[in-house]
């Protein structure tokens, strides 16, 4: 209890030092979030490598007196810039990293890719967590997630998951907003990053061997057009289409095109076309033509 208390002390003193400058409403909320996570002796983030969990992860092991691990799960539908970047943060920050395979593609229903997927990965992922962990699980959804469909929300429900931003009412804008606060640059432009499967058209299996194709073809986009904040390559049923926030100049858009060409050839893929980026175009709502015979499993 002693060595708790003088924990305590030296974060009070750290945090006041560093939020200063801070207004005084996303202190109040940051605080909330604080005390919030310190009701738990122990507890692991879910590390996605995306900026909601990196900067729950990084003010929890500086500030917050609960005992805080971060697990990762590497996977295929993870890109290898998050699993890197999140490397890099546990060994300059000294977080308690363990690294997992979540093994979300052993499930037939993942890999069957139905409209909730994201509950099968989610699941898997949290139930490998658990044994890999003691202690509550934190995750890094915040208040904007709870308008979006996300299955994931329930499997979360079910394996007892807990939402720290939620909970303190921090919103995506606040979360970049802290990441700046923090002096943490590479979080603060660190655009959206769902997991590769997004990419992938209701009711086309999973597979890594697409995973990983949408992997380097994003990694080929973003060498080329870097300037461009969102880039999303998705698998239609139709073929391998492109999205980015911003489409380049003619002559540009044209290397593009050829180079995006060849990686699908030597693929034996067939590539559409580079277009406006549309959030979750890879999500069908309704069954269509396309996949009118596949099982949807609905989570009650």
């Amino acid at each position: 209890m002693h060595d708790k208390h003088v924990h305590l002390d030296i974060v009070g003193d750290m945090f006041i030092q560093n939020t200063n400058a801070m207004p005084t409403g996303l202190k109040a909320k940051l605080e909330n979030l604080l005390a919030f996570t310190q009701q738990f002796t122990a507890a692991s983030v879910a590390l996605s490598g995306g900026v909601d969990s990196m900067l729950l992860s990084y003010i929890l092991h500086k500030y917050s007196a609960c005992n805080v691990n971060a697990l990762h799960a590497s996977s295929p539908a993870v890109p290898l810039s998050a699993t890197t970047r999140l490397k890099e943060y546990a060994h300059n920050y000294k977080w308690n990293l363990q690294i997992i395979d979540a093994k979300e593609l052993d499930n037939p229903s993942y890999q069957s890719n139905p409209v909730n997927r994201c509950y099968f990965c989610k699941s898997s992922l949290y139930q490998r967590i658990q044994d890999h962990s003691t202690g509550t699980i934190f995750s890094g959804t915040n208040v904007d997630d709870l308008a979006d469909y996300r299955p994931g929300l329930v499997a979360a429900s079910e394996n007892k998951v807990r939402h720290p931003y939620v909970e303190a009412n921090i919103s995506k804008t606040e979360i970049y907003q802290l990441a700046a606060y923090f002096g943490l640059t590479d979080l603060q432009s660190l655009p959206a990053q769902p997991c590769l499967a997004s990419r992938i058209e209701t009711g086309i299996q999973v597979t890594s061997e697409d995973l990983i194709f949408i992997d380097s073809t994003e990694r080929l986009v973003r060498e080329i057009v870097p300037q461009v904040k969102d880039i999303r390559c998705r698998i239609t049923h139709q073929g391998v289409v492109v999205e980015l926030t911003e489409l380049p100049l003619k002559n540009k858009l044209s290397i593009l095109e050829t180079q995006i060409a060849q990686a699908c050839f030597n693929q034996g893929r067939v590539f559409i076309e580079v277009r406006q980026y549309k959030k979750g175009s890879a999500f069908l709502h309704e069954k269509s033509a396309h996949w009118q015979q596949i099982e949807i499993r609905q989570v009650s």
